[in-house]
């Protein structure tokens, strides 16, 4: 696989890092949205972020807190975005 500045520019790789970061966005929206599997998202944000902001970035998806996985996920949960988060849509990337 080509390394994320080949594959992805650099607004796509900043949505990807924003939507991972956002507990409400679970990883099938970045899948649907970039075609990059949870696999990939974690590659993507360790070769991105610094090492302390990555570990704590795992730290809180592997917790109870996150809500990145639907199926984990409180079926009160009706939206997989805050309500400042602009629309996700079937483009590439959504407006801001």
């Amino acid at each position: 696989m080509a390394t994320d500045k080949e594959h992805f520019t650099e607004r796509e790789l900043d949505r990807i890092i924003e939507m991972a970061w956002e507990d409400r966005t679970p990883f099938e929206a970045i899948l649907y949205q970039f075609e990059l599997p949870e696999k990939e998202v974690i590659k993507v944000m360790r070769r991105q972020l610094k090492t302390s902001s990555f570990k704590r970035w795992r730290k809180r998806v592997n917790s109870g807190v996150s809500q990145k996985h639907l199926k984990k996920r409180n079926s009160d949960i009706t939206r997989f975005k805050c309500s400042r988060q602009s629309a996700i849509s079937g483009n590439k990337i959504s407006k801001r």
